[in-house]
This record gives structure tokens, C-alpha cells and sequence, in this order.
């Protein structure tokens, strides 16, 4: 089975929990792509530079300076310095933003009752399966960073839980395909202070009363929308898991 993990903002600002996160990543056996965004990390550094972050329902809206600065980060220092670790682990680590080998392709998000800037939306046709796979035949690990482009130069500020949930739909036409979104929670929780209330299976009309009920919001919205939709269109199975349990059973699945 192919194993296709997305790792969140929680892990990645804590370089303890990161490091270990990387290092049980590379025990796994199956063939599997790492995908991440950029954390805290891209809004600290805005502010340092005057800049106020702007986030609208999960996503950052990117004008030119600041996907200057998530480009910087996301493909440049943060990329790399996780696939040094995963070299470190005996993973051969590819590291790529989505203009790399035309690995990802999108499109400038249309402006509608919000101008998201420079971000991207991607769909399937956008998803280079070849070069993908190529590498996976090869024994590499891809490691797919925020950052894909539209195939005009134009570099685009990509929702990394939507680049996670299109390459495996894309890639579930011909694998059989995991999707694991690790974070720094043990799956989704009823109190997000209370490690009892996991919800340890949810199904799309559990879903939307847990939205309404404002249990699930803010950056969770997109990643289990993207999640239920991968599984009506061919991924085997989709968790949400904790970075250091993330071979464990301790988790919620969608179904």
C-alpha cells in the first residue's frame, strides 16, 4: 500500500516533535510521500517583516511579499532541512515544490467574495502521476512542500492538505492508496483538551452535526472536506492521527 502523510503546523513548529515524527516516518516499509506545510513559522516571519498575516477560514491570503516569504520558507529552508533529516533516517528523501519536474501544476484561485492572491487551486490533471511514480518505482521518497506553480512562471501559495487529498486521489487511479493527516492531536476530539472525547470514526453526516455544533472549524474544514471527498473517488482510507503514533490504532478514520 501506498502511504501518503501529511504532516500539520504542530508538529512541524516543534523541532523535538518533528525530529521524532521523521524518524518513525522512515521505519515505515511501504512506499510513501511525505507532504507538509509550513507551520507557525510563515506568520512569524511576516510579522517580523511588518507584514500582518491574513488567514480566512483556514487559508492565507498571499499577496507578493508574502508569497515571497512562504516560497522562501516552505520550498526553501524548511524542505530541505526535512529532507536532511530524512537522509539522516535512511530515507532517500526527494524534496520538491510543485514546478519541480512539473510535479504539481494549479491555477490562480478565481476572485469571488474573497481575493485570495497568489494561491492556488489544483486538480487531478494537475497532479504529474508519472514523475511521482517514477520516483516511487525508484525507491525515493518524495517530500512535497505548499508551493506549486501554473505553468506561466507564476509561483502559487497551495492549501497543503489539498495538494495531500488531490496527489492521492490522483495516484489511487493505479496504487492502493493511505492518506494520514498527522498532527499534534490523537485524532479529532470532542474537547480538544481531553484526550478521552476521541472520536475514533466519522462519517460524512456525523460530519456536518459536528460542524454545526462548532466541534470542528477553522483549519480542520478543509482538510476532512478534502478527506471525504478523496474517498468517494478511489482513496482506500483516510485517518487523522497523532505525529508520534502514527503506526498506532489511536486515531479517528473517515469513512
Amino acid at each position: 500500500m501506498l502511504k501518503i502523510i501529511k504532516i500539520g503546523g504542530g508538529i512541524i513548529d516543534n523541532p523535538e516533535e518533528l525530529t521524532r515524527f521523521l524518524k518513525a516516518f522512515s521505519e515505515i516499509q511501504e512506499p510513501k510521500i511525505l507532504v507538509h506545510g509550513g507551520g507557525k513559522g510563515a506568520s512569524k516571519m511576516l510579522q517580523q517583516l511588518g507584514i500582518e498575516p491574513q488567514m480566512v477560514e483556514g487559508r492565507r491570503i498571499t499577496d507578493q511579499a508574502t508569497l515571497d516569504v512562504v516560497t522562501g520558507l516552505y520550498a526553501g529552508n524548511l524542505n530541505k532541512n526535512i529532507v536532511a533529516q530524512l537522509q539522516q533516517f535512511g530515507t532517500n528523501a526527494v524534496g520538491l515544490s510543485g514546478a519541480d519536474g512539473n510535479v504539481i501544476q494549479g491555477v490562480k484561485r478565481p476572485v469571488k467574495t474573497i481575493d485570495f492572491g497568489f494561491v492556488g487551486d489544483i486538480t487531478l490533471e494537475g497532479i504529474n502521476t508519472d514523475f511521482i511514480q517514477l520516483l516511487i518505482d525508484h525507491g525515493y521518497t518524495p517530500v512535497l512542500c505548499a508551493i506549486t506553480h501554473n505553468g506561466e512562471a507564476q509561483l502559487l501559495n497551495t492549501n497543503a492538505d489539498t495538494i495531500a487529498s488531490t496527489v492521492a486521489e490522483a495516484l489511487a487511479i493505479k496504487n492502493e492508496v493511505q492518506l494520514n493527516f498527522c498532527f499534534d492531536k490523537i485524532g479529532v476530539l470532542r474537547d480538544v483538551n481531553d484526550d478521552t472525547t476521541l472520536i475514533p470514526t466519522i462519517n460524512k453526516e456525523l460530519y456536518q452535526t459536528l460542524k454545526a455544533e462548532g466541534v470542528i472549524f477553522e483549519g480542520m474544514i478543509p482538510k476532512l472536506d478534502n478527506a471525504f471527498r478523496v474517498i468517494e473517488n478511489g482513496v482506500k482510507q483516510v485517518t487523522l492521527v497523532h505525529a508520534n503514533n502514527i503506526n498506532s490504532d489511536i486515531k479517528t478514520t473517515l469513512c
